[in-house]
């Protein structure tokens, strides 16, 4: 029998804000994780932007294997938030190519400064959002 919600033990501390699992904190997590990976810097003479996915990606295997986690942990929160099973296949599809292809050596880093999986991610999580729980968009200013 449950407990009436005034006798259940309260936090002692406010809700911190990111940490819940409603879509607003998702979506503030997926992209505070897509700004990490993809987007932490810019190489100042092409100017363009490189995360950890990429650099990460120089160190044999170890890089690769983290990046793919990483990833798959976007991966994950959106099939905690119901996207459908197509969507999450693609997801995984970007997912295991940037892996697979990433892997490769020399080839593998130059493609992780172009093919940005967790930023093709955030899209697609961003546009389910946006469509099926729109009090967690965010104006963008």
């Amino acid at each position: 029998m449950d407990k009436p919600a005034a006798a259940r033990p309260q936090p002692m501390r406010p809700e911190i804000p990111g940490l819940g699992n409603d879509p607003a904190s998702v979506r503030q997590r997926v992209e505070m994780l897509e700004r990490v990976l993809e987007r932490s810097f810019t190489i100042p003479v092409i100017r363009r932007d490189v995360g950890l996915d990429a650099i990460a990606g120089l160190v044999p295997v170890l890089g690769d294997v983290l990046t793919a986690v990483m990833g798959a942990y976007v991966v994950w929160e959106a099939r905690n938030l119901g996207l459908p099973k197509w969507k999450l296949w693609r997801m995984g599809a970007n997912v295991a190519v940037d892996t697979a292809i990433g892997a490769v050596p020399l080839v593998g880093d130059a493609f992780d400064l172009f093919f940005r999986s967790n930023s093709r991610n955030l899209k697609i999580l961003r546009k389910h959002l946006d469509k099926h729980h729109p009090q967690a968009r965010v104006i963008e200013g």
